[in-house]
């Protein structure tokens, strides 16, 4: 005597459930880990500071979303971080590519490299920001 079709089938779609929850839960906290993390917050704050990069972005409001966990440029080691955070404003969004260690004896995060690029192609480096052009107009 087999098993009938329609146990079958409802074993199968609860698997499927079960299995794709799992995946689901196991991405978000994953998501939430980075965007928690020192690496992470320091480099958004970088971009929040200057104000060249917010304007060209049209922010605020910025929108900072979710990395992407299979993108070649999010490498991170107990050192070393290296990642590509996609952001919004309401004019234009792009890629801020950073890279931070971790200080030996201070065991602190620190940002070495940090480049807004535009879906425009413009680059900011935002270790080394222009200062905006109203900033540089003298009375």
């Amino acid at each position: 005597m087999g098993v009938p079709t329609s146990k079958l089938q409802q074993l199968t779609i609860f698997t499927t459930l079960l299995t794709g929850g799992g995946v689901s839960t196991m991405y978000y906290l994953m998501q939430k880990k980075f965007a928690e993390s020192d690496y992470h917050k320091l480099a958004v704050q970088k971009l929040q500071v200057c104000t060249v990069a917010m304007e060209s972005l049209g922010a605020p409001p910025l929108k900072v979303h979710n990395i992407h966990l299979t993108d070649r440029h999010n490498q991170i080691d107990q050192q070393t971080a290296q990642i590509k955070i996609p952001v919004t404003g309401s004019k234009t969004g792009g890629y801020l590519y950073t890279s931070s260690v971790r200080g030996p004896e201070t065991n602190r995060w620190s940002v070495k490299m940090a480049v807004l690029r535009l879906k425009e192609g413009q680059t900011i480096n935002l270790m080394n920001a222009p200062s905006p052009v109203w900033a540089e107009v003298a009375p």
